[in-house]
């Protein structure tokens, strides 16, 4: 059987794209190595959501007296709010199963390797067997950036050292965490450990966390972490990792840390090696697959989405960059847009940002100026938020007077950042914008608020 589509990966990009090109009539083939729903609904964005749920709730209990509300001999079970995640996962991925199903897609649990092109299109071994397909969809994710430092892999084989896919797994929670990475993973895990009682530090080689989200924002973020007990150890060089003990040198001095479980998370590198590319010739460039606006390779009928490209790895990327690709197959004019993709650190309170921060705009040298607002102009904020500290911003284009980008630091930033992304992407001016009625009282009406102020 010659298929219409392969697809390598049942993450993300590869199920979504399997789903929606198996809806066209295509006949689809889904090649998935470990678990459908791939690292977000297995090891990452899904689980990751379902332990800080159970941290929030705790929070708001420990610290409820001055909402009126008082408990007594609270506590935390981590092994049970862990045994409630791998339902969550068992319940999301069976979805993903029998939606895959719906759609008449066949799908194969094994390693997929393209082994070359013939008169009838491309060819896949998985589990054995040789597939054909007339197009071919590589979306194989990406994994944990694992750096050359002594003892690093010693640690990992050891169980002292661990990436996003064993902290998710861990059932008892350690006394000492030490996280070597302040980026969104890093900082989410040190927010959900810190809140059930564990000492928790993050090394950071940068002078800051977060990676590129607004430094005002960011600064609000670690100070309140500070004042819940998390360490940060910025511009810090981890150096080896020995048993219970991380080394560290900072300013050019030698210290550690002792630590009874180590998080690794300095980032995530394409899955490109071993798949077989070198066979019908993909482009790659520092790992990653070279795309064009609409998914293509530099190989005829050959897509990439999804990590493996290295556009944006997040996975609601991945879900846009599936449906243009398999549109592109069906013929439909469509084109991938980067501009305005919403980026969320689930910290509480939450970090949000879509489009430009106050800092591009300066380094691309753009006509803009920045509105910034406590979050206290928001009734809602105010109700739920005894002595908050958050900020909204929005950056402006003084030429076209619409929105370049914002930043949220507050509870719900997740849920509303995407209007914002909206108003960018259909390119309204803040005149249009003030005819958008939000409902009230919530805290997205920040919006309208620092719209009104601009």
């Amino acid at each position: 059987m010659v298929y219409d589509l392969i697809v390598l990966g049942g993450g993300p990009a590869g199920y979504l794209a399997s789903e929606r090109a198996g809806h066209a009539g295509m006949k689809v083939l889904c090649i998935e190595e470990r678990a459908f729903g791939g690292v977000c609904l297995n090891e990452g964005c899904v689980p990751t959501k379902t332990l800080l749920y159970s941290a929030k709730l705790y929070d708001g209990a420990a610290h409820g007296e001055k909402y009126g509300v008082k408990a007594e001999g609270l506590t935390i079970d981590h092994a049970k709010v862990i045994a409630r995640k791998d339902k969550v996962v068992r319940t999301l991925v069976a979805g993903v199963q029998a939606a895959l199903k719906a759609n008449g897609v066949e799908t194969v649990k094994a390693r997929g390797r393209i082994t070359g092109r013939s008169a009838e299109g491309y060819t896949v071994e998985a589990g054995g067997e040789t597939y054909t397909a007339k197009r071919l969809l590589i979306a194989t994710g990406s994994s944990a950036a694992v750096p050359p430092i002594p003892g690093l892999q010693v640690g990992l084989t050891a169980g002292f050292v661990l990436t996003n896919r064993e902290i998710l797994a861990l059932k008892e929670q350690p006394e000492r965490l030490t996280v070597i990475g302040g980026g969104v993973i890093g900082l989410e895990m040190a927010a959900y450990f810190n809140s059930i009682g564990t000492k928790v530090t993050v090394v950071e080689m940068l002078d800051h966390i977060a990676g590129e989200n607004d430094p005002e924002l960011v600064t609000i973020l670690q100070k309140n972490y500070e004042k819940k007990g998390v360490e940060f150890i910025l511009s810090a060089k981890v150096t080896e990792l020995k048993a219970g003990t991380v080394c560290y040198e900072k300013d050019g001095q030698a210290a550690q840390i002792a630590a009874d479980k180590v998080l690794l998370s300095i980032g995530r590198r394409a899955n490109t090696a071993g798949i077989g590319l070198e066979a019908i010739g993909v482009l790659t460039e520092r790992g990653a697959i070279v795309t064009d606006s609409r998914l293509r390779t530099n190989q005829p009928e050959v897509y990439a989405a999804g990590d493996v490209n290295g556009r944006s790895m997040l996975a609601h990327t991945a879900y846009r960059e599936a449906e243009v690709a398999v549109n592109t197959m069906l013929g439909k004019r469509d084109t991938m847009r980067y501009h305005a993709i919403p980026g969320v650190v689930y910290t509480n309170p939450e970090l949000a940002s879509v489009g430009e921060t106050e800092a591009t705009a300066k380094a691309k040298r753009l006509d803009a100026r920045v509105v910034k607002l406590p979050m206290q102009y928001s009734g809602r904020y105010v109700a739920e938020n005894e002595g908050g500290n958050g900020i909204f911003k929005l950056v402006l284009d003084n030429r076209r007077n619409t929105i370049l980008g914002a930043q949220a630091l507050c509870n719900y930033a997740s849920e509303f950042i995407v209007a914002v992304g909206t108003f960018i992407e259909m390119e309204m001016t803040l005149d249009e914008i003030k005819e958008i009625i939000f409902p009230h009282p919530t805290v997205g009406e920040i919006i309208r608020e620092a719209v009104f102020q601009a």
